[in-house]
């Protein structure tokens, strides 16, 4: 096969490969991000010990129960496509209309994403906070402290500035 041949296979095909769509669920994720309102993106399994004992401890359950304008989204990654539902819906959040659950299609093991809705991903549970596309804050590496978590949501509701401040020198 000429090397003609060969390259009018390969690049076409690795064209492809980079305008491909986002899987369903980050779609939905950057589309969700771009509102206004604050929305939270909590990456996650049901394997996870970590993520077990953020659910078990309530503080996710309240977190959605006591912001219900913000947005909750509960994607479970590293879990060959499922999305953790029955978990959720055992410890009463999947049911709280603020939640939405949703699944990244990729495997657990050593070819899991790297990256899910262009921020880095290397440890569950991941929780950032997003406000009118604006990464607020960026959990990255391990459970939540809801306390902590609930500041952050209060901080991105302020509209705030530099304007007026001094200049430095």
């Amino acid at each position: 096969m000429s090397i003609w041949r060969l390259a009018s296979v390969f690049i076409p095909f690795a064209a492809m490969l980079l305008r491909a769509e986002p899987p369903p669920a980050e779609q939905k994720v950057l589309d969700a991000i771009k509102s206004p309102e604050l929305t939270v993106v909590h990456l996650w399994a049901p394997w996870c010990s970590n993520c077990q004992a953020e659910l078990k401890n309530g503080g996710w359950l309240k977190m959605a129960k006591d912001n219900p304008q913000v947005k909750f989204y509960f994607v479970s990654v590293w879990n060959g496509g499922e999305d953790g539902r029955a978990m959720l819906k055992k410890f009463d959040i999947a049911d709280q209309p603020n939640v939405t659950i949703l699944a990244d299609p990729g495997p657990r093991g050593k070819n899991h994403i790297k990256q899910f809705a262009g921020q880095p991903l290397s440890w569950i549970p991941t929780t950032w906070v997003y406000k009118g596309g604006d990464l607020r804050y960026a959990l990255n590496y391990g459970e939540v402290r809801f306390p902590v978590l609930q500041q952050f949501l209060e901080d991105s509701k302020s509209e705030w500035s530099h304007e007026g401040e001094p200049k430095i020198q």
